[in-house]
């Protein structure tokens, strides 16, 4: 049974987020969302922790204690990661909002991707 365009299903709430056999540009708009997406998340486990960490220098050690995890530490390094990924996309998006590149966003999006690649690769080895 096929659904109508127009109608909302399960199934078309999740092709939003897999951008398989689309174009480049699809690829963008998908890792912009999933980024963002975890970067709000983030965000609320991020005023969590700090409003733990008002509780005192009790909460402060057992905080410090907790970010030697592994687990955490691949966390921070996701949300370092995802920052660069959309913040580099976003200013793809900007400068083809304003009319630059707009014939060329694939190659910005590469070029953006390139980039934040390396800057992913430097962050990981100072950190690691």
């Amino acid at each position: 049974m096929d659904i109508p365009r127009n109608q909302p299903s399960a199934r078309r709430f999740w092709s939003w987020f897999i951008p398989v056999r689309r174009d480049i540009g699809s690829w963008a708009f998908a890792l912009n969302r999933v980024t963002a997406i975890g970067l709000t998340l983030y965000l609320y486990l991020h005023l969590f922790i700090l409003g733990k960490l008002a509780q005192g220098p009790g909460a402060y050690d057992e905080f410090l204690a907790l970010t030697e995890n592994p687990l955490i530490k691949l966390g921070e390094w996701a949300v370092v990661a995802a920052a660069i990924l959309h913040g580099l996309n976003g200013i793809r998006i900007i400068l083809t909002s304003f009319g630059v590149g707009v014939t060329r966003q694939k190659q910005l999006f590469v070029g953006f991707m390139i980039i934040a690649a390396l800057v992913i690769l430097i962050f990981t080895a100072r950190m690691y």
